[in-house]
């Protein structure tokens, strides 16, 4: 059962500058309930403040290196959000781990990479419902639509190449 489902939770923002967080008022809470789109400013220094979802936990005030992590998370777009059945998902602890993450993607994505460079393409209508067979979640990969074209294997190289290159200016933000 997930946990939100049962009873409303506030999100939690967070100021880096001051290392506070504060739980913003739902619109629901607000007289007449109507949306207004505005930004989360900080109550003490006026910055904006950033979202890191309800099951946020914030480390202690002083505690320069882990809010600086928690900033370096924030930035490569992990955060605590979630729908509450299963929780934020893997959140690395520090920032060696978190760079070993982003490296350990980069080899997944490098052996998607190798398949598509060693792939026969096919050519009869037999190859290539063999191929969909054997490999339909490689193809779904780079393309959705795969039982309606034929992905060539310069598609799948460039797609993963384009993913490679994502991650790899993630790395360059936090190193």
């Amino acid at each position: 059962m997930c946990r939100y489902g049962m009873t409303t939770y506030k999100p939690h923002y967070v100021c880096f500058d001051c290392q506070k967080t504060f739980k913003r008022r739902l619109w629901n809470d607000i007289k007449g309930g109507t949306k207004v789109d505005s930004a989360a400013k900080c109550p003490q220094c006026g910055n904006l403040m950033a979202n890191m979802g309800k099951d946020f936990e914030a480390p202690k005030k002083g505690n320069n290196k882990a809010w600086q992590h928690i900033k370096d998370l924030y930035e490569v777009g992990i955060t605590w959000h979630s729908c509450g059945c299963t929780g934020p998902g893997y959140i690395p602890k520090d920032k060696a781990t978190l760079l070993l993450y982003f490296q350990e993607i980069i080899q997944q994505y490098e052996k998607e990479l190798l398949f598509w460079r060693s792939r026969i393409e096919p050519e009869t209508k037999k190859d290539i419902l063999k191929d969909e067979q054997r490999n339909w979640q490689k193809l779904s990969a780079v393309k959705s639509n795969r039982k309606k074209e034929v992905i060539t294997n310069q598609e799948g190289i460039d797609y993963w190449i384009g993913k490679i290159k994502e991650v790899e200016l993630v790395l360059r933000k936090i190193e």
